[in-house]
């Protein structure tokens, strides 16, 4: 876990009403957890069993050489493919879309953003799993560009 990451999720725990979060990944595992006013951090050997109280952070997708460009997270955030469970999906492999249309949303701290495409393209594959939570830079979309 790089530092840029655990500085996202010492902001989202400070920005929130969680008191603990704990994160266990391959050979590291972290306890977040709010004492006073600002969150307090404890690495441990992930050897050690830790209680997750909080969604797991999504380890970064490793993308395979695969034609095309990613459309990437803006945030730290909770993905959906559509505006509610019932309704389509926003886009869908093989699907074009036109700069600044709505392709997912990202629910963070309790607050909806529509994700818009930055350019045309077409939606090659869709890389996160509905609710999903995702971190910044995370791709979430592989598309061919125009």
């Amino acid at each position: 876990m790089t530092l840029e990451e655990i500085k996202s999720l010492i902001k989202l725990v400070d920005e929130s009403t969680l008191s603990r979060l704990s994160i266990k990944q391959e050979g590291f595992s972290m306890n977040i957890e709010r004492g006073g006013s600002a969150p307090v951090v404890a690495t441990a050997p992930a050897a050690a069993p830790v209680a997750a109280t909080a969604a797991p952070v999504a380890a970064e997708p490793k993308p395979e050489e695969k034609e095309g460009e990613f459309i990437t997270s803006p945030m730290v955030g909770t993905f959906y493919k559509s505006p509610s469970p019932d309704s389509p999906a926003f886009v869908k492999p093989g699907d074009r879309v036109g700069k600044g249309s709505p392709i997912c949303i990202l629910e963070a701290m309790k607050i909806f953003n529509e994700v818009e495409a930055e350019f045309e393209c077409t939606i090659l594959e869709c890389l996160i799993e509905d609710g999903q939570v995702v971190e910044y830079d995370t791709p979430l979309f592989r598309v061919k560009r125009g």
